[in-house]
């Protein structure tokens, strides 16, 4: 099969639907739905043939992409009232790119399994301008076969593409471990850089110092200078929700508990992003954690 014939539907084209539409659409045919009018103008603007259904969108596609906020919205798009999945033809892949965790999986692959189709759980990290330019991170797991058959989809997202296990749910828990890091390192760059500013230090100078020593990080360099905008008018802009780590670091603490693993750093990150949930900033860029532990910069 070359390129353009091998169809992939992309359900939802919000802030990484689109961007990933958009970059797949150069190489394959690409179908997509969106409950949003103006995002269905453009996908098409976009090279992408958009429907006025997700299952008409889904007919006869080799690979179906998702992105779907929990485990509950991923039973509801396949198998709810107006599920997709029985419009998926036999040998179709299901390449889930959410961090929902390992429960969902094993009913999901069970249910797919009964019309002939697999699911890739493949969650990525990047964010919409990457998903745009293919230089995502994607960890899978998924059997070898069904790699194969999402391997065109897979290849034009990631720059770095990680086969981590061959059966679903692996790569949900690579994220996992994953996202616990990414959580704790981004509160842990909110808390040293209220101290800096506590202490009268220049936060760019201080986050210029950090990040050239040992204490540096992904993170640091990549939330530090939204760390420092958070105190604006507007905030600084939002690349990652701040309610994404409140579920991404709910979803640790369930896997952790489950496990009988104890992770008290975890746990006192996650109250972190609880709590600027609950002083209305989930809607924020969660680089303004920092303003859970500082409300107000004490040097200008």
């Amino acid at each position: 099969m070359s390129t353009t014939e091998y169809q992939v539907t992309v359900l939802g084209l919000g802030a990484m639907g689109l961007p990933m539409a958009t970059r797949l659409a150069t190489r394959l045919t690409v179908h997509g739905f969106d409950i949003a009018e103006e995002r269905l103008t453009l996908a098409n603007d976009a090279g992408v043939r958009t429907f006025t259904s997700g299952r008409d969108a889904t007919h006869g596609a080799d690979a179906l992409l998702l992105a779907v906020r929990n485990g509950e919205q991923l039973t509801d798009v396949l198998f709810g009232e107006n599920g997709v999945a029985a419009a998926l033809k036999p040998g179709a892949v299901v390449i889930l790119t959410s961090t929902v965790g390992t429960e969902a999986i094993a009913d999901t692959v069970a249910r797919l399994a009964e019309f002939g189709v697999e699911l890739v759980d493949a969650p990525l990290s990047g964010g919409p301008k990457r998903a745009g330019e293919g230089d995502l991170l994607i960890v899978v797991g998924a059997a070898p076969a069904a790699v194969e058959a999402a391997r065109p989809v897979l290849e034009l997202l990631a720059s770095t593409l990680s086969i981590v296990g061959n059966k679903p749910g692996d790569g949900q828990a690579l994220k996992t471990v994953n996202q616990l890091l990414c959580g704790v390192h981004i509160a842990a760059a909110a808390e040293a850089m209220a101290l800096a500013d506590a202490l009268g230090l220049d936060q760019e100078k201080t986050l210029a110092a950090l990040e050239a020593g040992a204490a540096g990080s992904f993170m640091l360099s990549n939330r530090g200078p939204r760390i420092l905008e958070a105190y604006s008018e507007d905030g600084a802009e939002v690349l990652s929700r701040l309610d994404i780590f409140v579920k991404d670091m709910g979803i640790v603490g369930k896997a952790t508990r489950g496990s009988g693993l104890a992770t008290p750093v975890a746990a006192a990150a996650e109250q972190l992003y609880l709590l600027g949930q609950a002083q209305g900033l989930a809607a924020a860029d969660d680089s303004a954690v920092i303003r859970v532990v500082a409300p107000t910069r004490r040097t200008a």
